[in-house]
């Protein structure tokens, strides 16, 4: 066992998994508990393979972060996707509200539970989440390489191999499908302003959604 330093705590403990050193603290433990008990097995694995390939790819580029926020982050970014979190707002920001009450409950600090709710709440919207702090940024760049393959060539295919081998995928592509479709089914006004629409749009059908084009035009000012 080794340890590697918090910002602004103290030196925490780490261990190797699946070929990752990561933090192995009581917070960290009770994330994955949290993960696990409240997710279904593919997406689980693919919870604790975006944050290996997170912190992987953090300590490649030698990047500062926080890996306890970067933990929790990553490990409960998709807890909306499922029914116990299901709520008026959007998948993400449901579980964004959900993996911050989890993280003040750790009493962890203010701070740190809102970079928690940003890695959640913007991991699907990279083109904001990819220029946040680094903590949020690295949840985003470790989601989007488990579930688009962005920056696969990051990482060395061994590296690849051996988070997935640990993690199997589980038929992610399908399962992740209709996880998403349900929302846009059951929630279809939580929809239209993220990605769950294209899975609406291909996969359900009858879906149909405002086009902002429309919103603009149609607002009750004369021009």
């Amino acid at each position: 066992m080794s340890a590697i330093a918090v910002p602004g705590r103290v030196v925490v403990a780490t261990r190797v998994l699946a070929g990752v050193t990561v933090p192995d603290t009581p917070l960290v433990s009770r994330a994955i508990d949290m993960a696990r008990e409240n997710s279904k097995p593919y997406l689980f694995n693919h919870s604790m393979r975006s944050w290996l390939f997170a912190e992987a790819i953090a300590q490649a580029q030698n990047s500062s972060h926080d890996p306890e926020v970067l933990a929790v982050a990553t490990l409960l970014h998709d807890l909306g996707l499922m029914p116990a979190f299901t709520g008026p707002l959007r998948f993400e920001v449901e579980g964004a509200n959900a993996a911050r009450e989890f993280a003040r409950k750790q009493g962890m600090s203010e701070s740190r539970a809102q970079l928690i709710w940003d890695g959640v709440a913007l991991n699907s919207t990279p083109s904001i989440g990819l220029h946040k702090e680094p903590e949020v940024a690295l949840c985003t760049t470790g989601i989007g390489l488990d579930w688009g393959g962005w920056g696969y060539e990051t990482l060395p295919q061994s590296q690849i191999d051996e988070i997935v081998d640990a993690f199997p995928r589980l038929q992610m592509k399908s399962q992740f499908t209709r996880d998403v479709c349900r929302i846009v089914q059951e929630r279809s006004t939580t929809t239209y302003d993220n990605f769950a629409r294209d899975f609406g749009e291909r996969f359900v059908p009858g879906y149909t959604r405002p086009s902002a084009v429309d919103l603009l035009f149609d607002s009750p000012f004369a021009e």
